[in-house]
């Protein structure tokens, strides 16, 4: 219980002062123009309240991640605990800030733009098929496990395929149609609801009659019943909870609706704090309920973490709690899907300079998205969701790394996002180097770390030197933010 409190204390006050020396760091400007005025269009770029932006943009973000992530990786050991507290903190809020920022002073430029501008042209390409191949991968991902509830919930007629017809409907009428219609009246509630959930579990997990046994006095070694270690494999299992490059590809969508530059803060450093919140409560709650790490695995070994919420959510809440569950499980995955078809559009739309203002514009971009997304989605579940993992974590390398170079020729304290640069870029290939095949080349743990460790070296040697090519004038930009 003792860790877990000061878990929460250190993520709340991580918000309050580490969250306000970065705001300090990049310099925000409240009295600037933000894209959701100078380029309004009533679809993609408007003004919407604050209170509506943090929702949408907290469960663009969170959806199951921080539930189903935190559940898998607290499967480790006390270690995820610390991980989600100091990946937020220092990792995923920083990130999300600064890439939220960098987008909104480029009037709302997605990801592939913002990286590929401060990173150069040949990264800007391969942000493009990356980024478009991830939120396609999500798209996909998404909808197998929604529509398998939502059939066994259903008639036999409404089987699976039927349900994943109607899943990719709203899909694209989401992606289609202006923001403040669909997400903007529908995101909020399902947001709300992610919220409460929490907060019902948390009061139980504070004066119920419940035990927490983190454990931390035994150690932080892997608890992982297969006897997974816990660098990198632990790093990438909890990539909401803690850093996720997928972030960066949403966060430009809520830039596009920001009023003031002010209310960056609560919006993407805010909504990452509210995320680390849930998977903290979460991991909390899956080994109180199984009563341990050797319980959790236990139960882990012959199932998945569904029906492991829903039980934990029947129990501890009720009937209510249970629904909350059901429409967690449904609809959180479901509202990570539509807005990652949206992100697509608009990052096809950017990088093809192809304007959006009408409908069978948008349509024609989208189509093909919807396209490939439904062929990826037949490839096996396990292998897509192993895919999207290590591709997430990745893409979140990149945009450190653009934004440890924005920040370093705007003179400002780069160390902030150079050391997550750093050490996501050891986790990142040291996961590649050894997972198992197919997803990696399953080498020897040490042979791997090494190979992790010195690939980040050589990294940020090269971006050094990038960064002094730079600010001697040997490398122009057309334009700056």
């Amino acid at each position: 219980m003792l860790l877990f409190l000061i878990s929460i204390a250190v993520l709340v006050g991580g918000y309050f002062l580490y969250g306000l020396l970065v705001e300090r760091v990049f310099k925000i400007e409240p009295e600037r123009n933000t894209p959701a005025y100078s380029r309004r269009d009533n679809i993609d770029f408007m003004p919407m309240a604050t209170w509506k932006v943090f929702l949408i943009q907290f469960l663009n973000i969170a959806g199951l991640g921080p539930i189903f992530g935190a559940i898998m990786g607290v499967m480790f050991g006390p270690a995820a605990f610390l991980w989600i507290v100091l990946g937020t903190i220092f990792a995923g809020a920083v990130h999300d800030f600064i890439s939220g920022m960098m987008s909104l002073r480029s009037g709302g430029m997605s990801l592939p733009e913002v990286v590929g501008h401060e990173l150069g042209t040949g990264v800007r390409q391969v942000m493009r098929v990356f980024s478009l191949l991830l939120l396609i991968l999500v798209g996909a991902v998404f909808v197998i496990n929604p529509a398998d509830l939502l059939a066994g919930m259903t008639p036999d007629y409404l089987d699976r395929v039927v349900w994943i017809g109607i899943i990719f409907l709203y899909y694209l009428l989401a992606t289609l149609l202006p923001i403040d219609k669909l997400i903007g009246n529908l995101y909020p509630v399902f947001g709300f609801t992610l919220l409460f959930m929490a907060v019902g579990l948390l009061a139980v997990l504070l004066f119920g009659d419940v035990t927490i046994p983190d454990g931390i006095t035994d150690g932080l070694h892997s608890r992982h019943h297969d006897g997974v270690p816990i660098f990198p494999m632990m790093f990438v299992s909890i990539a909401c909870g803690a850093i996720s490059g997928f972030h960066a590809t949403q966060s430009p969508m809520m830039a596009r609706c920001l009023k003031n530059e002010k209310l960056a803060r609560p919006i993407f450093y805010g909504a990452m704090v509210s995320e680390g919140l849930v998977a903290l409560i979460w991991a909390a709650a899956a080994i109180a309920f199984t009563e341990g790490y050797e319980g959790l695995n236990s139960y882990m070994a012959s199932s998945t973490p569904a029906p492991l919420v829903k039980e934990i959510s029947v129990t501890w809440l009720g009937t209510f709690g249970g629904l909350l569950a059901i429409i967690g499980v449904i609809a959180a995955p479901i509202t990570t899907g539509d807005t990652a078809l949206r992100s697509a559009r608009l990052i096809a739309a950017d990088f093809l300079k192809f304007d959006q203002s009408k409908f069978w514009k948008r349509l024609a971009l989208s189509l093909p998205v919807f396209a490939l997304s439904f062929l990826v989605m037949l490839i096996d579940f396990k292998v897509l969701w192993r895919y999207f993992a290590w591709s997430n974590q990745t893409l979140a390398v990149f945009t450190l790394w653009a934004c440890t170079v924005y920040l370093a020729r705007k003179h400002r304290a780069y160390i902030i996002t150079l050391v997550p640069a750093m050490f996501m870029t050891a986790v990142s290939i040291s996961y590649l180097m050894y997972a198992p095949r197919p997803e990696g080349l399953g080498l020897d743990l040490s042979v791997s770390v090494a190979a992790g460790v010195a690939a980040s070296v050589a990294v940020t040697g090269v971006v050094m030197m990038y960064i002094r090519s730079i600010k001697s004038g040997r490398i122009k930009r057309q334009f700056d933010y």
